[in-house]
């Protein structure tokens, strides 16, 4: 299977990684690393047999983590964080309608379930609102404070 990294290479995680069951000695769900965090490739394995993934050791915590490919870009490249990401709580800023047809009220809730990037710092959105997912501008959501607040205080 081809590669894009290799043993010893820098590169940086674009998404937050939690835990998904597989660290052991953290509960599921649990950071593990931080979006941006820079790391470096030690071995590279498959699962499944058609999921390339990378230990990557991240030495501001020194804990070697297990990351998709997908989730890693080079060190070196140009990288703009997106301001939501997979399974963020949002609300809708606007009245998004299609045709004249109002399909999600302002201040609906929603979840984002996949982050668009143009690659020159646009993005867009798949969000799920109650029965609907729709594709949408950054600029037509909102933060859900009130899930925010909810969540920390839980932990």
């Amino acid at each position: 299977m081809k590669t894009l990294f290799h043993e010893g290479d820098a590169v940086r995680v674009i998404r937050n990684v939690r835990n998904d069951g597989t660290f052991p000695g953290t509960e599921i769900g649990q950071l593990l690393v931080t979006r941006g965090s820079i790391g470096y490739v030690r071995s590279i394995g498959t699962y499944l047999q058609d999921q390339v993934i990378y230990s990557v050791h991240f030495m501001d915590n020194n804990s070697m983590i297990g990351c998709r490919e997908e989730e890693l870009i080079g060190a070196d490249e140009t990288w703009l964080p997106s301001k939501y990401e997979f399974r963020d709580k949002v609300l809708s800023a606007k009245t998004l309608a299609i045709n004249g047809e109002v399909i999600v009220e302002s201040g609906a809730q929603g979840e984002i379930v996949k982050v668009i990037d143009d690659g020159e710092g646009v993005f867009q959105y798949h969000v799920r609102f109650p029965g609907k997912t729709l594709q949408v501008p950054e600029s037509a959501l909102d933060a859900d404070t009130g899930y925010v607040q909810q969540k920390v205080a839980v932990e």
